[in-house]
């Protein structure tokens, strides 16, 4: 990936998205966040999974969009709540290999756990880790990201605007995340 790779427009037309979760204790955070994305989507999946496997199984389905609740142990791997795991980067590199252009883990964790299993650098892939969801903030946020992208902005222009609004110096509805622009050239209609 050359350094301009990174910031190449590359326009996606009818994105498919998943909204999904590990374990069912994130129903009312996946809710919130599956309504925005279906005003902005017309092909809108929404699945909740018991096991590490059925999520491996749902990346093949090809989405432009995966937008996932789970936890992140300290080791930084993905687990569910019989006691798989996948370690951070491998989901990365799954999410790369099935066409994801933004992988969006939504759930509260920490900075630390992301930080022991995700290495973001050189991934061709849009990510944002949340650390705090500020509650149905993140939700404003992503409709806010959303309309963005959907008028034609670039991924990595639509973050900027969004999370940094101009004319003001507190943004108490930006949720906290870590984010990578490594396909931030994609615009996700």
């Amino acid at each position: 990936m050359g350094i301009f790779d990174a910031f190449r427009k590359e326009e996606v037309v009818g994105s498919k998205v998943l909204v999904c979760q590990l374990g069912n204790k994130f129903d009312e955070q996946i809710k919130s966040d599956l309504r925005v994305y279906q005003r902005f989507y017309s092909s809108v999946t929404n699945s909740t999974f018991k096991s590490i496997d059925e999520l491996k199984a749902a990346l093949g389905q090809k989405n432009d969009i995966l937008h996932l609740c789970c936890d992140v142990d300290s080791a930084g791997d993905v687990t569910d709540g019989s006691g798989g795991r996948m370690p951070g980067n491998d989901l990365l590199n799954a999410a790369v290999d099935s066409g994801v252009k933004l992988l969006w883990l939504a759930s509260d964790n920490l900075e630390e756990s992301y930080n022991a299993g995700f290495k973001l650098k050189g991934h061709k892939l849009n990510t944002v880790l949340t650390l705090r969801r500020l509650g149905s903030n993140t939700s404003l946020f992503l409709d806010n990201l959303l309309a963005k992208m959907k008028a034609g902005d670039t991924f990595s222009k639509a973050w900027s605007v969004a999370s940094q609004p101009e004319g003001k110096s507190v943004q108490p509805d930006v949720p906290h995340t870590i984010s990578s622009a490594g396909r931030g050239g994609v615009v996700l209609k």
